[in-house]
């Protein structure tokens, strides 16, 4: 980090027991991203309510190239953040999740989609074999092993004609059914 980190405290004394839990968790995001040129993080605790205890907020507000990346929600009627601990420990987790994300946009980094889920029926089995063909709802014949069908009892219920749920694949020897199941 470039900068020093700034912890600031608002509506309550300095902790030096807080303070090293903030230094911790600033040390695991600049390991996690080197680049963070700043991070001030801001921990405040406004007056108590009449019946209830404070709810503590925490507001993390980083520099890295391209951008700066701001963490902390109002947590109100959040029990959970009368404890700066979990205050403390929710918002670096949402700066971690926002940082992953910077990440990944840099890397170039995709989702890879799943296969969509299609139907057809059982044109041909051969049990003894442990194969068979999906006729598709186009048309389409697509080879399929028992190891592609989700449970032996799925595989034992199957027969020809049977409708199938199914994703396509593509494989060494063209397009296959995997994941077969009852529809």
């Amino acid at each position: 980090m470039q900068v020093e980190p700034q912890i600031r405290f608002h509506g309550m004394e300095p902790s030096p027991s807080v303070e090293e839990v903030v230094r911790e968790r600033i040390e695991h995001l600049a390991r996690f991203h080197d680049r963070i040129t700043s991070c001030e993080v801001v921990i405040d605790a406004p007056h108590r309510h009449s019946h209830q205890g404070r709810i503590y907020r925490v507001r993390i507000a980083m520099a890295v190239p391209g951008g700066e990346i701001v963490a902390g929600r109002e947590h109100r009627g959040d029990h959970a953040h009368e404890d700066v601990y979990v205050a403390i420990r929710d918002s670096f987790n949402a700066a971690e999740r926002q940082l992953e994300d910077v990440v990944r946009k840099k890397s170039g980094h995709r989702v890879k989609p799943h296969p969509e889920i299609l139907r057809g029926k059982v044109a041909r089995l051969m049990p003894e074999e442990g194969y068979g063909f999906i006729e598709t709802e186009d048309g389409r014949e697509l080879f399929f092993r028992r190891e592609s069908v989700v449970s032996d009892k799925e595989w034992s219920a199957l027969a020809e004609g049977s409708e199938v749920r199914f994703r396509e694949r593509e494989g060494e020897k063209g397009p296959h059914a995997s994941a077969v199941t009852g529809a």
